[in-house]
């Protein structure tokens, strides 16, 4: 019995310095992983989450180990809260964006309404290319590509300190304008074509007062809405994931 008591304190003595270090990790990275696209969402069991916060911690400690840090503990607590907060929201942008893009298709294409607004949030078209988008990222390696960009975040955000208010309101405002940007970016063809409609529809409304515009021009425009939907839907994703992807290779900390 002595000699196992040696051995686990012999292994407690290996363990202690890396706890720490373990538990800061697993804060920035518990903190980011419960706003991730695909992996923080509400639907997900809150055991799994909890899961695949410690996995990605630990695969990240080799690295985070070794970093400096200034102060305690109790310091560090809550700037690494904040710090994995702010990422995590800044990934979540992108969702924001597919979901803006979606609710201007679906007003543009009179779909809004498309099934009973107690059911979900959003319009179901929102809906599509939400779960689209996360879907891609997933298969698209989410989770080895978030790795790597909490890893690069320690270079710009240093464990344990707060990172500076100046640079930080900077980047938050350029990541909101970029996911509006993205999301009218992704609606453009809609508005475009909703536009040039009703263009034509007002002209022939004026050249024709007789004429019941609104109950021909209603179907039509749904219509051609959703067959427009078929034909821009991959495209959209595709751009999506492509700045998605050139987000995580480069979040443009401290510009």
């Amino acid at each position: 019995m002595n000699a196992l008591f040696d051995d686990l304190m012999r292994a407690f003595g290996l363990v202690e310095p890396l706890a720490q270090p373990a538990f800061l990790t697993f804060l920035r990275v518990g903190a980011a992983i419960s706003m991730l696209p695909g992996i923080g969402e509400t639907s997900l069991p809150a055991r799994l989450r909890l899961a695949l916060a410690v996995m990605l911690s630990m695969a990240m400690l080799p690295s985070t180990a070794a970093l400096p840090m200034t102060g305690t503990l109790v310091t560090a607590f809550l700037p690494e809260v904040v710090i994995g907060l702010t990422i995590g929201f800044a990934l979540r942008g992108f969702v924001f964006a597919l979901s803006i893009a979606g609710s201007i298709v679906a007003n543009s294409t009179s779909l809004a309404q498309l099934f009973s607004p107690g059911q979900e949030p959003q319009p179901a078209i929102a809906q599509l290319l939400t779960l689209g988008g996360i879907s891609l990222a997933l298969e698209a390696d989410l989770l080895p590509k978030t790795v790597g960009f909490l890893l690069a975040s320690y270079d710009a955000l240093p464990l344990g300190q707060w990172p500076e208010a100046g640079e930080a309101a900077s980047w938050a405002a350029r990541h909101g304008d970029m996911a509006l940007s993205l999301g009218l970016q992704l609606s453009l063809p809609f508005l475009i074509g909703s536009l040039l409609y009703n263009l034509a529809l007002g002209i022939i409304n004026r050249a024709m007062p007789q004429l019941m515009v609104t109950f021909i021009g209603a179907p039509a425009l749904s219509l051609g809405g959703l067959a427009l939907l078929a034909v821009a839907v991959p495209v959209m994703l595709s751009v999506w994931l492509a700045a998605f992807n050139g987000f995580l290779g480069n979040p443009g900390w401290g510009q």
